[in-house]
């Protein structure tokens, strides 16, 4: 059943309502879910959103018809008259804010900031309030553009923390809806710098916004051009890994896949199969049962049945399922990395602890037939300096003795020496910091 790791369910409790419609979207696409659980999806989410016409549509989609229930129209009106009032409190400063003249008054320095607006402009803080109150409501009614600018804006005016934190947290949102994968990344890193250093009524609190922060990089991640080594570099940090281990294993999907594509070998890597071997008899998913067949169990048969799995897995997730429209032809490409970089990790491994080896079990392994696996090999051994050569009379592959690198040996050591000082500075610092504020 294509539906059975589906992580929806999981996801969408720590997204903002308006990111899980992009998910809704492709599962619809897919067709994982009949088409009619979709639309009521849909329509319970845009429930408590002010995008009225968009559910009128699909209200019509879902029953069928050109009529809309009578509270519909009304709700309508509502927001409609609501979206004027507020247009007008937050004038005086919109039209502050677009006028570029009087734009080039702004100082860096908040405080006088907001005195030259009141003594200048009589602008104050009902106005900048607002403006925020403004922006989240055109966010509200799906105007991410406008949103975004707004919410820049009042950032720029804003003197309270918690505010200015919810005003981040929603520019990251409309980011992320209009695909502006750069600018959604400098706000994420921004996002993530005020949760590492903030200081939180209660570390739950702390936790839980950087899991929130986690889910919502997965749109970024898996769509900007440096996103797979980006993903690893946050999810693997300590914090943010035992969130994952006790709060939302599933996201070990995401970083497992990443480590498989990412064409780099990282030293952290060896870490991660740690953590694989922890968790796995208390989370179960394809892609990380993949990596504890291969490194953990040497289970080479369990790993072939399981790219199979994988591959299912990519194909329907939204996030590593993304497609991409190549002449005639579509494809998805971390599915094709995935699956050339699994086949590369079984043979490595299985090379390791076998100096002779059948090609056609080999073959079968990697699920490939005889012929592609042979040209599979050869060109591996060519491009990858693989210590190996193919006995064709007796149809196997004969490993040569590979002795350690000192030199690659002494620079993992120095990386791992260097990760582990580098975790107890910043535990160091955390403490200093935490009795500072005592």
């Amino acid at each position: 059943m294509a539906s059975k790791y589906d992580l929806t369910k999981r996801i969408a409790p720590q997204l903002d309502r308006h990111l899980v419609f992009p998910l809704l979207e492709f599962l619809q696409e897919r067709g994982l879910y009949p088409e009619e659980d979709i639309l009521k999806a849909k329509i319970a989410l845009l429930n408590n959103t002010n995008m009225v016409d968009y559910a009128m549509d699909i209200y019509k989609s879902l029953n069928r018809s050109d009529d809309v229930p009578q509270e519909m129209v009304e709700r309508r009106a509502e927001v409609v008259g609501r979206l004027k009032a507020l247009e007008e409190a937050a004038a005086p400063l919109v039209n502050f804010l677009q006028n570029p003249n009087a734009v080039q008054e702004l100082r860096s320095d908040k405080q006088q900031n907001l005195q030259m607006l009141s003594d200048r402009y009589q602008i104050g803080p009902e106005q900048i309030e607002a403006l925020y109150q403004y922006a989240k409501f055109q966010f509200e009614c799906g105007n991410y553009s406008g949103a975004a600018d707004y919410l820049y804006q009042y950032r720029a005016l804003c003197t309270n923390s918690e505010r200015s934190l919810s005003a981040l947290w929603g520019k990251l949102a409309a980011e992320i809806l209009m695909q502006n994968w750069d600018i959604a990344l400098e706000e994420l890193n921004r996002l993530k710098d005020i949760i590492d250093s903030k200081s939180f009524s209660s570390p739950l609190n702390q936790v839980q916004s950087r899991i929130w922060l986690m889910h919502w990089s997965l749109f970024i991640f898996f769509n900007h051009d440096n996103g797979r080594t980006q993903i690893i570099d946050l999810f693997n940090q300590d914090k943010y890994l035992n969130a994952i281990q006790t709060n939302a294993p599933h996201l070990l999907r995401y970083l497992a896949a990443a480590f498989i594509v990412n064409k780099r070998r990282r030293p952290q890597f060896k870490e991660f199969i740690k953590v694989i071997q922890q968790e796995q008899y208390s989370y179960e998913d394809p892609i990380t049962e993949f990596l504890a067949c291969v490194y953990v169990n040497y289970d080479f048969d369990g790993a072939h049945k399981k790219m199979k799995e994988c591959e299912e897995v990519i194909l329907n997730d939204p996030f590593l399922g993304k497609r991409v429209e190549e002449g005639n032809f579509t494809t998805v490409p971390l599915r094709d990395e995935f699956l050339e970089n699994a086949r590369l990790f079984i043979f490595e491994t299985y090379c390791r602890i076998h100096q002779r080896i059948d090609m056609g079990v080999l073959a079968e392994k990697l699920n490939l037939n005889y012929e592609e696996a042979e040209r599979w090999i050869v060109n591996l051994i060519r491009t990858s300096k693989l210590e190996a050569k193919i006995d064709s009379n007796t149809g196997t592959i004969v490993m040569e003795p590979n002795h350690p690198n000192v030199y690659e040996q002494l620079i993992d050591h120095t990386n791992a020496l260097s990760g582990r000082t580098y975790k107890l500075v910043s535990q160091l610092l955390e403490h200093a910091q935490a009795q500072a504020t005592r």
